[in-house]
């Protein structure tokens, strides 16, 4: 790697970091622990994507978020890839009608970031997705069946070059997940049985691209009473029918 292409890779992995950190931001500390910056290096690229605009930090906190020029950048890039109008109404009636919350995620590379949230009627949530938020494939229900519907070779592929870290603990182990792709591929969606939060579960189901990749993900998520097994077909297959309808529209 060039010592150009190393700066554009840590900046990158600076600012989804701030992404992922939700609407209060994160301190230099935090994200430079989270990207394995050390804080000297990630305060500099801070304080240089802050004179471009791309970043903006509070004066009262320290916390750092994104900044103006970057929603400037994603409105125009929006028109392109933003799928969230489509969505807005599954997700809205999946959370509706379920009583659970429901999201929108896609698939950016070897991770899935979460676009569009929904909160249900049910009075205890999870907490564990929020808008912007990211995961590694196979992680949260959303990753583990965009992952699971990916070719056979791919997925080999894919866990040759981003072997899971060892912080997502032995329940998201590479055999814990392909177990769990197994399972998926027999139902058509994605359990996530509380390995990421204890108690803290998820379902998922895969939205086609017109190339027939699952590029999207719809999901609920909620806590482990909720998703019984007595339950768990009807809330699968209500993604299931949304998922299909949202890849009808992509498609049409």
């Amino acid at each position: 790697m060039t010592e150009s292409s190393g700066v554009i890779a840590r900046t990158g992995a600076l600012l989804r970091a701030i992404g992922s950190s939700g609407t209060d931001g994160a301190t230099t500390t935090e994200l430079a622990r989270s990207t394995g910056l050390a804080r000297p290096t990630a305060h500099r690229l801070l304080t240089a994507l802050a004179d471009e605009g791309l970043v903006d930090r509070d004066n009262q906190s320290g916390n750092w978020s994104l900044g103006p020029e970057l929603y400037l950048l994603g409105a125009t890039a929006a028109g392109r890839y933003d799928v969230t109008g489509r969505a807005r109404d599954l997700v809205r009636e999946l959370a509706r009608a379920t009583g659970e919350s429901a999201f929108l995620s896609a698939r950016r590379g070897d991770e899935t970031v979460c676009l569009l949230s929904e909160e249900g009627s049910f009075p205890l949530r999870s907490h564990v997705l929020h808008e912007g938020i990211r995961f590694p494939l196979g992680v949260a229900s959303a990753g583990l069946v965009i992952l699971s519907h990916l070719p056979a070779r791919e997925v080999d592929e894919y866990f040759t070059r981003s072997p899971v870290d060892p912080k997502w603990g032995a329940q998201n182990s590479e055999a814990a997940i392909r177990s769990r792709i197994a399972a998926t591929l027999s139902t058509g969606y994605a359990v996530n049985p509380g390995t990421i939060v204890e108690g803290s579960w998820g379902l998922g189901a895969a939205v086609f691209d017109r190339a027939g990749q699952p590029a999207w993900a719809l999901s609920l998520t909620g806590v482990e009473t909720r998703f019984r097994p007595d339950r768990e077909p009807s809330l699968g297959a209500a993604l299931l029918r949304a998922a299909h309808e949202m890849t009808q529209r992509l498609r049409s």
